[in-house]
């Protein structure tokens, strides 16, 4: 459940901060869908409380940092908490070039069937070049996704201290949603940033206005000539 209303959300704040709510771009969404399903799954599958339970120890150089999040209680001092932000951004960041690159190298690949079944079948834009976009991923995921997964859990703390059981889970379901919302527009604009998702400006057609306006005046001259012949 958490899955599909995560990648729906993402999806969602995807086509929201896109022209014409992404219609034009639908090849860019489905990359988006592909690999934000991926994403969600990995990290779903990192965050469990059984892989939480198994792995409760952080590299040691992360040693006196909190496992869990940068705002979770107990007695850590300013650097460590600042180490889980790095150690969960580097996370964050490897699972999402990782998704990047199997979801992408997907999406084309299905496009490209897609035009093999049906010759006349044309992407409104070029596929997004693979390694590029999953450093875009990378980048996204290390940077915005991971702060907001920080500020997340930082509020939800305050909230579960001051909410009671049935508001608190109803306001976290909403924080949640609006959170993924906010990543789809996020990557969005840094995928327009990085350039590996570039729409394609439409065809237009080039008039000459100087060889236009010469044809006229040449035109014009040859009737007036015309008009003098017929005088004489």
């Amino acid at each position: 459940m958490e899955e599909v209303v995560g990648v729906s959300s993402c999806v969602l704040g995807d086509m929201a901060s896109r022209p014409n709510f992404g219609l034009n771009e639908l090849d860019f969404v489905f990359s988006t869908l592909v690999v934000g399903s991926i994403m969600n799954f990995v990290l779903m599958y990192l965050l469990a409380p059984t892989m939480a339970s198994s792995a409760q120890t952080l590299p040691s150089i992360f040693a006196n940092s909190p496992t869990s999040h940068m705002f979770q209680p107990g007695p850590y001092t300013l650097l460590g908490r600042v180490g889980t932000f790095v150690y969960k951004g580097a996370v964050f960041a490897a699972v999402g070039f990782a998704a990047g690159l199997v979801g992408t190298a997907l999406s084309n690949g299905l496009i490209k069937m897609r035009k093999k079944m049906d010759p006349n079948f044309e992407t409104p834009n070029k596929p997004p070049p693979t390694v590029l976009n999953a450093m875009t991923w990378a980048i996204h995921m290390g940077v915005s996704s991971n702060f907001r997964y920080q500020t997340l859990n930082g509020v939800e703390y305050l909230l579960a201290k001051g909410f009671p059981p049935f508001l608190f889970k109803s306001s976290v379901v909403v924080l949640r949603c609006l959170n993924n919302i906010l990543g789809g527009v996020s990557f969005v604009v840094l995928a327009r940033l990085t350039g590996s998702q570039s729409v394609e400006a439409p065809k237009a057609i080039a008039f000459d206005e100087d060889s236009d306006t010469k044809q006229k005046l040449m035109s014009e001259a040859e009737d007036l000539q015309a008009r003098e012949a017929t005088y004489k």
